[in-house]
């Protein structure tokens, strides 16, 4: 299986939640599960995560620092099996990019996963102080714990 995660800049939520993804699948010894990032703002393109993200996710010992924006593509349909989103506006640009029914299905938002059709956004903390990035890990941290638990499942 092959996870996407997409916010708008790929700069702190996406990366942090692949991040946090990865780091979970690894301590269950989960292997068949791949998990990357992309987002939609191309003046990002090829910089790494942003370094509050970079530096809050090594202190819970996770890093991210291999982390390099890219764009979201409509070829990400074909290669993902399932792309989370972590906004309305990622949501829209995501589905934007959708060929068919099929693609739109693999698109859903990641808190859906603790709050099911509840379609709430993971806050964007891009200008906000460190604390909003603090809060914002603390979702992504549950939200993946509930993820690998899906996923552990046989």
């Amino acid at each position: 299986m092959k996870i996407l995660m997409v916010c708008i800049g790929n700069m702190l939520r996406s990366p942090m939640a692949a991040g946090i993804l990865k780091d979970k699948l690894n301590k269950r010894n989960i292997k068949n599960i791949e998990v990357h990032s992309a987002g939609f703002e191309s003046h990002h393109i090829n910089h790494p995560a942003d370094i509050r993200a970079i530096e809050l996710s090594k202190t819970h010992g996770i890093d991210i620092t291999d982390h390099i924006m890219r764009m979201f593509s409509a070829s990400d349909f074909e290669i993902y099996d399932k792309i989370y989103v972590m906004d309305s506006g990622a949501y829209h640009d995501t589905i934007y990019f959708a060929r068919n029914n099929e693609d739109i299905k693999k698109v859903d938002f990641l808190t859906n996963v603790i709050y099911p059709g509840k379609n709430q956004a993971i806050p964007d903390p891009y200008h906000c102080a460190i604390a909003t990035l603090h809060k914002v890990y603390i979702l992504l941290n549950k939200t993946c714990d509930s993820l690998v638990n899906d996923l552990a499942k046989p």
